[in-house]
């Protein structure tokens, strides 16, 4: 067993309850929100925990809740969770400070791992996170046009638009970003980003 907190944020009852009963049967002590104002009002200590929030919720989104404890002083650490499309959104959240984002369908230990990792990295131990230390290695092997085209990726821009900037065609960052997935070991384009974003990228 840990005492390590999790607040659970979302707006769904089904995935809040699913979220719930995950991380209990892990080990972790919960608390659910059902807004980021219901946790804003109920939160017992600013320093403690770690926070697991939908990125996409009516009134006040993740990304705004996260804004708002910065600006308070609050540092937790954050792992959002996304949906396809919401990716832009989850990239935005990484800038502010968020250690982590899962894509929905999500797989259990994913998102465990995600959650152990946040618990771990924190403010100076982030830059010597093994997994942190690993992506910037493959980093470093990428070719300079490679970097170029993962800047464009990482900043949301269509391959139409990545291709105009280079002047390149748009086939042509089709060929990079291919070779980005493999050289980086990236199952999907969010996971890319996400790789990105946790170097520091």
């Amino acid at each position: 067993m840990t005492d390590a907190l999790v607040h659970i944020i979302d707006d769904d009852a089904a995935m809040r309850d699913s979220l719930v009963f995950l991380l209990d049967t892990a080990g972790f002590r919960v608390t659910a929100s059902a807004s980021a104002a219901e946790f804003l009002r109920t939160v017992p200590d600013p320093r403690l925990g770690c926070i697991v929030t939908d990125i996409r919720m009516p009134d006040m989104t993740g990304l705004e809740l996260i804004k708002v404890l910065r600006a308070g002083g609050h540092a937790y650490p954050v792992v959002v969770i996304t949906g396809h499309g919401d990716v832009p959104l989850a990239v935005e959240a990484m800038k502010a400070g968020v250690i982590d984002f899962i894509e929905k369908p999500f797989d259990d230990e994913a998102l465990l791992d995600a959650i152990r990792i946040a618990f771990r990295v924190r403010n100076d131990q982030a830059d010597a996170s093994p997994e942190r230390q690993a992506i910037r290695a493959r980093l470093d092997d990428l070719s300079p046009r490679e970097r170029d085209v993962l800047g464009g990726v990482v900043a949301g821009k269509p391959n139409k638009i990545i291709a105009n900037d280079l002047g390149i065609s748009p086939r042509t960052v089709e060929v990079y970003r291919a070779n980005l997935m493999t050289k980086m070991g990236a199952g999907s384009l969010s996971e890319l980003v996400r790789m990105a974003l946790v170097a520091g990228y």
